[in-house]
């Protein structure tokens, strides 16, 4: 590649990183049924024209956000189920991880709440094909674990659903805790409390299934 196309490419690849960025923030208020193209490419600072050379519609560039949301969150899903330790200290750990997540990435987070029952469906597909992949990656490493002797790999795969479920509730949890009024920490506190409760309630269910 020479330097005159590689420079080319890294404009081309900021002006996009800008339009999913653009798109993002006006997001926080409204859903992307709603967004105009020319909302975002007025945020960047280009041309409606332009917005093409990158998404294909604004459903197109819903994707990209998706993928952007969730793609990278695999190696930390499949280590909140890690089996190397004993259940309390893995619901510790998988409540702080998300916890931590959200408080990184609120934006991110809003989206994909918002959009995964929305009314673009490209996007909602995109995230349910995420989120069955998250199911799967949990349900092998489930299938490690002592506790999963003797399960089939259809309730394997139901426990797994709903553990990435609860991971999705965690996350509105906290994402609720950002936007309260009075004491963050306090509601960040009980929302960690109950986040907790909730998946020690999975955990329990999970050790007598087979009785």
């Amino acid at each position: 590649m020479s330097h005159t196309s590689g420079v080319r490419q890294a404009q081309k690849q900021k002006t996009r990183q800008a339009l999913l960025d653009a798109a993002l923030v006006l997001l926080e208020d409204q859903s992307l049924s709603s967004l105009g193209l020319r909302e975002v490419t007025r945020a960047v600072g280009v041309a409606p024209t332009a917005f093409y050379r990158h998404f294909r519609s604004t459903a197109d560039l819903g994707v990209a956000l998706v993928e952007e949301a969730l793609g990278s969150l695999h190696p930390m899903i499949r280590a909140t189920v890690a089996p190397d330790e004993d259940s309390a200290e893995r619901i510790e750990r998988a409540v702080e991880l998300i916890a931590g997540h959200v408080a990184a990435h609120p934006a991110h987070v809003r989206f994909v709440a918002r959009e995964r029952h929305g009314g673009v469906r490209p996007v909602r597909d995109a995230i349910r094909e995420q989120l069955a992949r998250f199911a799967g990656e949990v349900k092998d490493e489930l299938a490690k674990d002592p506790v999963s002797r003797g399960w089939s790999e259809a309730d394997l795969l139901m426990l797994a659903g709903l553990y990435v479920d609860q991971m999705l509730a965690t996350a509105s949890l906290f994402l609720e805790t950002l936007e309260a009024p009075g004491a963050p920490e306090e509601e960040r506190r009980r929302a960690a409390e109950t986040a907790a409760r909730q998946m020690r309630l999975i955990s329990v269910g999970r050790r007598h299934w087979l009785d």
